[in-house]
């Protein structure tokens, strides 16, 4: 069965989108079929891979979505590119949500692993996303307002899992930016885990100037710095991730 993994938080610059590339990279280099899907209309995910944002989103195109599918360096891992288009961004947010799952789903079915990049916010393209997910992840970057916005966040999720036709599961949350010299850091740590509980990941995401570089490269970081402390954390992340089928 396919693992459709939704990478969403409404905060922006919490590593939604180099969170996404990374396990995409890493999944495949693991031996899996992997497609990153691009539904940010900053197309940030699409970029950061060297590809140009398409003229039109794939998913309100009436074709097979295969036909618009980008095959990056690596062989297992596929990408489908977003659109800066603000009709496309109004048609995604209009359309019906089932009918965005319905397209998505239709077209995966080959892929082991599918990582959507959601954009920062709690519209209708996030739930859609979350409607055509297995399992939503959520990156939280270690500073103070940290946790604001969640209980909104975490609402829009429960509304998405009670649906009846929807097999949603909440896949984790992960820490990103950790900086272990800030006191900061512990407290928002300790604050997560105590709150979450088990859902939150063991692994950390730390302040790593290699993660951040690496899109400037089209790679990803453990493609561009695969020894920095940043890529080892996101290859250990992809094992949890694996760990939690």
């Amino acid at each position: 069965m396919t693992r459709i993994v939704c990478i969403a938080n409404q905060k922006g610059g919490v590593g939604k989108t180099t969170t996404a590339g990374n396990l995409a990279v890493g999944t495949a280099k693991s031996g899996n079929q992997s497609l990153l899907v691009d539904l940010d209309p900053q197309c940030n995910s699409t970029t950061a891979f060297g590809v140009s944002p398409g003229e039109a989103h794939p998913l309100v195109q009436q074709q097979p979505l295969h036909e618009s599918i980008v095959q990056t360096t690596n062989k297992r891992l596929d990408l489908l590119p977003g659109s800066r288009s603000f009709n496309d961004t109004s048609q995604l947010e209009q359309s019906d949500l089932m009918s965005v799952h319905d397209h998505l789903e239709g077209g995966v079915s080959s892929y082991d692993f599918v990582f959507i990049d959601c954009p920062p916010s709690l519209g209708r393209l996030t739930e859609a996303a979350l409607t055509a997910s297995t399992e939503v992840l959520m990156p939280i970057q270690c500073e103070y307002f940290a946790m604001e916005g969640l209980t909104q966040m975490i609402q829009v999720i429960r509304r998405v899992m009670r649906e009846e036709s929807n097999s949603l599961e909440f896949g984790g949350i992960l820490l990103t930016m950790y900086d272990p010299a800030l006191q900061l850091t512990h407290e928002v740590d300790e604050e997560v885990r105590d709150f979450f509980g088990d859902i939150v990941f063991d692994t950390v995401i730390p302040r790593d100037v290699a993660v951040s570089e690496a899109p400037s490269h089209g790679l990803a970081a453990i493609d561009y710095a695969p020894r920095s402390v940043g890529a080892r954390a996101y290859i250990e992340l992809c094992m949890e991730v694996l760990d939690r089928e």
